[in-house]
């Protein structure tokens, strides 16, 4: 799998199975990598969330459900390489992290993907990112536009660019109906090149189809050349091992 050429690479998505609201059997997150594949992806980071509520969920574990599910792909020629990441939901004690209980991508401590859920933007908020900042990591944030305090204020976006945050931009809102905000703020991110890159973040092989359809509606937004810095180029930075 190592020698796989580099196509599209998934970001966020939650397909290991039984670890958290993702994928709940083996059978569905290998109907999901085909899925992926069929699509263009031949990468895909293993993003599962961390939270209070799931204690395992941390760098030992989900490299070795990795590693796991990678085998089960190899054995159903399923042409995949996954790698290990972790989603972890911002909150007061982030600012409390040691540097070696933080899930990043590749686990290789340059890159963390969290998200946030907040009608306004909390006070912990630039604490929790500056700890992480004052790691030495790329902080990057998850889907903003499914945040309420994003979608009464798109220009938030200003903020986080300012504190040296990255976005996320999330494929199912793209594939929203059109008068939802979380598709409105999604397109015009989109069009405002905000962006760092997009993820289909999947959780089950139902709602796959809808991420994918808002793969396509981006490609029409902005042009597959567009598309592909943001799920092809720019991803690549987070390999542990990046290629050109």
């Amino acid at each position: 799998m190592d020698d796989i050429a580099i196509g599209r690479i998934d970001v966020h998505s939650h397909l290991l199975p039984g670890i958290d609201d993702g994928c709940q059997t083996l059978e569905e997150s290998l109907a999901c990598a085909r899925m992926l594949v069929e699509a263009g992806y031949t990468h895909s980071f293993c993003t599962p969330h961390i939270w209070p509520n799931l204690p395992d969920n941390n760098t030992s574990v989900i490299t070795e459900r990795v590693a796991k599910l990678q085998r089960e792909l190899d054995e159903a020629a399923i042409p995949l390489r996954l790698f290990p990441g972790g989603e972890i939901n911002l909150r007061p004690d982030t600012a409390d992290l040691s540097a070696e209980d933080v899930v990043t991508y590749g686990m290789c401590r340059r890159h963390v993907l969290f998200d946030l859920w907040a009608e306004k933007i909390p006070a912990f908020f630039e604490p929790a990112v500056k700890h992480l900042q004052s790691m030495g990591l790329t902080t990057i944030l998850a889907h903003p536009e499914r945040m309420r305090a994003v979608q009464d204020d798109p220009g938030l976006a200003d903020y986080f660019a300012e504190m040296g945050i990255l976005m996320q931009g999330n494929l199912q809102c793209l594939g929203d109906p059109p008068t939802t905000q979380t598709r409105q703020v999604a397109e015009q991110f989109l069009a405002e090149d905000r962006y760092f890159m997009l993820g289909s973040d999947l959780h089950n092989l139902k709602s796959l189809p809808l991420r994918l359809k808002g793969l396509r509606r981006a490609i029409e937004a902005v042009g597959e050349d567009k598309v592909r810095q943001l799920t092809w180029d720019h991803p690549k930075q987070l390999l542990p091992l990046a290629k050109s």
